[in-house]
């Protein structure tokens, strides 16, 4: 029966989906993830959907989403957890937006000169994906902290909404070619071969310094992160309306310790201000900094 489905849907174009199906769609997602898809995004969202129906022997968008809605709590959590991971883009890379970095490198520096020994500096890498910006993240502090006789300490949490993307990050494997981007003298220090030449591996020393946890941006009022130093949080905010960008940044706004930082992607949140919050100048990045 599965190899005839199977069949099918090898000869068949990907079903179209009518206005009031992708309503529905756009409705469910928005309100379970507050992620919004745009009217130019419906062929992606119908391919996406395509894909996963055709692995489940499913024919129609109608049926699927009662496949969601319908059975029990831990089926229709497990297969929303991996449509959400389908339908998340996971566009990152190791050091995306140097800028963004070099303000964070400088704040370390300013850290480990001005804490005393035994100071811990705590991260958190928010919508993390696949771990690239949350292993950058550790490069570039543990580059920082290391070295002059100091005994200072980080930790990173990293988290995200997709368990199967967090998966990946955990493990901390990469194709070779993907890590070519990152300077080669962090390269050698902090990836070494895994199984084959075509794949390396983030080494122990930086693993056991993050956290990776599963987070939904809409329970960030639940979230158990308080008195972070430096909060990062780039390309994420793009799939959100403009006020549920504010709820989001006022949220982790909230979250950050005196001195701490908060450092967003240029452009994500236009016209926004938190009274504790003061803006930082530093070429082509958006940051803010808690004054109290």
């Amino acid at each position: 029966m599965g190899a005839a489905v199977t069949d099918r849907w090898s000869i068949k174009s990907t079903p179209a989906m009518d206005a009031e199906q992708f309503q529905l769609w756009q409705a469910l997602l928005e309100e379970r993830t507050g992620m919004t898809l745009s009217n130019e995004r419906k062929t992606f969202l119908e391919t996406s959907l395509s894909i996963r129906m055709r692995e489940l022997g499913i024919e129609d968008y109608d049926t699927y989403y009662e496949h969601l809605m319908v059975g029990s709590t831990e089926s229709r959590a497990m297969e929303w957890s991996v449509l959400v991971d389908r339908l998340t883009v996971q566009e990152t890379s190791f050091f995306r937006h140097p800028s963004s970095y070099a303000l964070v490198e400088e704040f370390v520096q300013r850290f480990k000169a001005e804490q005393p020994d035994g100071a811990s500096l705590d991260a958190w890498s928010v919508g993390c994906s696949t771990g690239e910006e949350a292993y950058s993240l550790a490069m570039m502090i543990n580059e920082q902290l290391n070295g002059g006789g100091r005994k200072l300490f980080y930790g990173i949490t990293a988290t995200d909404i997709s368990l199967p993307t967090l998966a990946k990050a955990r493990k901390g494997e990469y194709p070779a070619r993907r890590v070519l981007q990152v300077d080669p003298l962090l390269r050698e220090k902090y990836f070494q071969p895994c199984g084959n030449e075509q794949t390396l591996a983030v080494t122990p020393v930086l693993r056991e310094r993050i956290c990776f946890a599963r987070l939904n941006v809409l329970d960030l009022s639940n979230a158990p992160m308080n008195d972070m130093d430096l909060i990062f949080c780039q390309n994420m905010l793009i799939y959100f309306r403009r006020w549920r960008k504010r709820q989001i940044v006022n949220r982790l706004a909230e979250r950050l310790a005196p001195g701490g930082i908060l450092v967003l992607g240029p452009g994500e949140v236009t016209d926004w201000q938190h009274p504790d919050l003061e803006r930082i100048h530093f070429a082509d990045t958006l940051a803010f900094r808690r004054c109290r």
